[in-house]
């Protein structure tokens, strides 16, 4: 039997499709994460923009060329949303959402509409197959911040925590095959306000493993000195931190319910280089939000600057129905992708500008994907390296920087 299980969206969607491939396999499927024919498909759907939503609607049509006979099951945040959407299909179909996932495999012979009610506490009952390199362990579930633009809260539920004491058990399992771990949740920055515990706990219960560890995506208001020096009692932190902006502008920060302004954002920026003075300081700027003028969309440029951004995610605003800001008039698209386009140039100056920063440093590289002659990885401060030889996936390297090159940097084995 060969079953596909197909992921849309975020790192906890990989996470959560990892432990449905890893519950097929102990029940006798030969499972692949591509498109092709099979006899089940599992698809863990995406709902974070209109487009992504679309995106996982489409995936049924692809299906039916494949084998129009198939069973197939859908979860996520889209069936969350909208069940009913994915009902068009005619055949063997059961639509689930967000929660209860790991029983998704249970279902298998049921069909219809089956979607489960947001749990009190954190479902620790998914385990995932190990990764050739990097392995993202879920700590997280859930938000309580409501951004005006976001619809996620409302699909994924308030927040709710893992045990310590399971991720170290997680890690500790899966160190055996793999190098890197990266924490990772739908607000990493709220993990143990339900619970009494907090994100420096979590990482101070980690201080033993002896494996690279990297945080997931952040809130500002997540770093302060006591995160920075739980950091630095890790064994092998990988000093790289992806702080979401989303605006440089206070009012259109205030407009999104974001909860902080420009000034507390760059403050957070020079707390991690004080500790931490080579590390990559990565973010997400959304271009376009209905009440962004000339003048904010100048303003988050300058932030960028004073931040010198190792990258930028950039994201045109999407509207999306049930949130705050579904009900402003957006911006005209020709104004959007102007200031996407200026935004994109800037960011891939300022790349350039930090993997300069390196140009005859030796840093450490993880191995991860040869193609052709050369084999490419991420250091600590997550650039990407890539090196003129042949080399074993999985293991460390002390390599040096040379200069950019492509979307990183080339490098020599040292």
């Amino acid at each position: 039997m060969k079953a596909v299980v197909y992921t849309l969206g975020c790192k906890l969607n990989q996470y959560e499709s990892f432990s449905l491939s890893n519950e097929l396999i102990q029940r006798g499927y030969e499972v692949s994460e591509e498109l092709a024919p099979a006899d089940l498909y599992v698809i863990n759907t995406c709902a974070v923009t209109s487009e992504a939503e679309r995106k996982s609607r489409q995936v049924l049509s692809k299906i039916d060329k494949l084998n129009p006979s198939a069973k197939v099951i859908i979860c996520g945040c889209a069936s969350q949303r909208s069940p009913e959407s994915f009902l068009k299909r005619q055949g063997n179909l059961l639509v689930t959402g967000s929660f209860n996932k790991a029983a998704i495999i249970d279902f298998l012979g049921e069909s219809g509409v089956k979607l489960s009610g947001q749990p009190d506490e954190y479902e620790d009952n998914l385990f995932p197959l190990s990764p050739r390199t990097r392995a993202y362990v879920k700590v997280q579930d859930g938000c309580d911040s409501f951004c005006a633009y976001c619809i996620i809260p409302y699909l994924r539920g308030r927040s709710r925590s893992r045990k310590e004491e399971s991720v170290l058990g997680e890690i500790t399992r899966l160190s055996q095959s793999c190098k890197e771990f990266v924490l990772t949740g739908i607000n990493l920055s709220g993990y143990g306000k339900d619970t009494g515990s907090s994100l420096p706990a979590l990482v101070r219960s980690l201080s033993d493993a002896d494996v690279r560890i990297r945080l997931g995506s952040l809130e500002a208001s997540a770093i302060d000195d006591e995160l920075m020096q739980a950091l630095k009692g890790l064994k092998q932190f990988c000093p790289h931190f992806h702080l979401s902006l989303q605006s440089g502008s206070d009012g259109v920060l205030s407009d999104m319910n974001r909860r902080y302004n420009a000034e507390f954002f760059l403050r957070a920026v020079e707390t991690v280089r004080r500790h931490f003075p080579d590390a990559a300081v990565t973010t997400d700027v959304i271009v376009g939000f209905p009440t962004e003028s000339e003048e904010d969309f100048e303003q988050s440029c300058r932030v960028c600057s004073s931040a010198r951004f190792a990258d930028i995610h950039i994201f045109p605003y999407s509207p999306r129905e049930g949130t705050k800001a579904y009900s402003l008039k957006p911006l005209a698209k020709s104004i959007v992708d102007l200031r996407k386009q200026r935004l994109a140039e800037l960011r891939d100056n300022l790349k350039r500008e930090f993997i300069q920063r390196f140009a005859g440093k030796q840093l450490e590289m993880l191995a991860e994907e040869s193609r052709g002659s050369f084999t490419s990885g991420y250091t600590g401060n997550y650039i990407r390296c890539y090196a003129e030889r042949e080399l074993e996936e999985n293991r460390l390297y002390n390599v040096k920087v040379i200069r950019p090159h492509l979307d990183g940097a080339l490098c020599e084995l040292v």
